[in-house]
């Protein structure tokens, strides 16, 4: 991805493909709805926490599609840019130079989200 990427119109993009994906495989993608649903279940940690560790392993494992998900996701449980920015030091941390390049797709990707979020009108 480019630092020019429209995260928010990549989300919409890979949710039409996903959506042909759970035509084609059902029972399969049936299954990971509902492990990403369990994963995600309130418990001792909360979803934004869940999300925030979810981008940290998508920067750390290099998926811009991951990460325009779970950035999103963090946004709309309320993440703040500071939040994001630590979630990504951990993931460089981890991931070393590699991360750093993909966290910075990252912070674009909240940047996206985070002025949609504040603006809903302006897309």
């Amino acid at each position: 991805m480019t630092q020019t990427t429209n995260w928010p119109d990549l989300t919409k993009s890979l949710s039409s493909e996903l959506k042909n994906l759970r035509g084609g495989a059902p029972e399969v993608m049936k299954a990971f709805s509902a492990l990403a649903q369990a994963a995600l279940t309130q418990g001792a940690l909360d979803p934004k926490t869940k999300e925030l560790i979810a981008l940290a392993i998508g920067v750390a494992v290099r998926c811009d599609d991951c990460i325009a998900f779970h950035v999103k996701a963090a946004v709309d449980h309320g993440a703040s840019r500071e939040e994001i920015l630590e979630t990504l030091g951990m993931a460089i941390y981890m991931g070393a130079g590699p991360s750093a390049m993909y966290a910075s797709h990252a912070l674009g990707a909240y940047t996206q989200f985070a002025a949609a979020k504040a603006n809903p009108g302006a897309a």
